[in-house]
């Protein structure tokens, strides 16, 4: 089943993306893909994360990481293992396999990418975040880096076409107001944002497979 999916999510990857259409469907209120214009993707940080997908127990899951509290603007949110570009790193590609490294303790070596999803542009940070989709033939053995991670969460990629665990709420992040977004339930953890709008494009993919 496993080889099954990952051949015909890698041709869907050769296709024409779902983009920001996908995207968006999943984007809080004061996200608006018009509003998109107004910035200047040049001057953005570059960053990027890795979709992990592995058989387990006759599903496919995914990891992801809740981070922990800190100033900052993405504190306390769930979400892929990743980070920005470094000087070090050959390309994003690199970048997205070597945070997944430090974060969660994968073996970038034993990782293959298959594809990316659309880039995506976050404001509150200044990043444009290359999304990229790797599989393993096994479930790794995690290891979160506690400075970085408080905790990793393993699921099934399948589990975010549930509607129920779909939902709208009230958030505050730190320095912002309140405002409405559309968030995924994920073991009592509220994944929105840049996360959940990269699963939403995931799940136009894997929809039909």
């Amino acid at each position: 089943m496993f080889s099954q999916f990952i051949r015909s999510l890698e041709h869907r990857l050769q296709q024409p993306l779902p983009g920001m259409e996908a995207q968006f469907k999943m984007a809080s209120q004061f996200r608006l893909p018009i509003d998109m214009e107004q910035y200047d993707l040049s001057k953005a940080r570059k960053g990027a994360v890795l979709i992990l997908l592995y058989p387990h127990q006759d599903k496919i899951n995914t990891v992801l990481t809740l981070r922990p509290s800190y100033d900052g603007v993405h504190s306390g949110q769930v979400s892929f293992p990743g980070g920005k570009l470094d000087p070090e790193d050959e390309n994003l590609a690199a970048a997205a396999l070597r945070e997944a490294e430090e974060e969660v303790g994968l073996d970038r070596n034993e990782i293959k990418l298959i594809g990316n999803l659309s880039n995506l542009y976050i404001p509150p940070s200044n990043f444009l975040v290359s999304p990229f989709v790797g599989i393993m033939d096994k479930k790794p053995l995690l290891k979160k880096d506690d400075r970085e991670v408080e905790k990793i969460i393993e699921v099934p990629i399948t589990y975010f076409l549930d509607e129920s665990i779909k939902g709208r709420k009230m958030i505050t992040p730190r320095e912002f107001v309140s405002f409405e977004t559309p968030y995924y339930d994920v073991e009592g953890h509220t994944v929105w944002g840049a996360t959940a709008m990269m699963l939403s494009e995931m799940m136009e993919l894997i929809k039909p497979l």
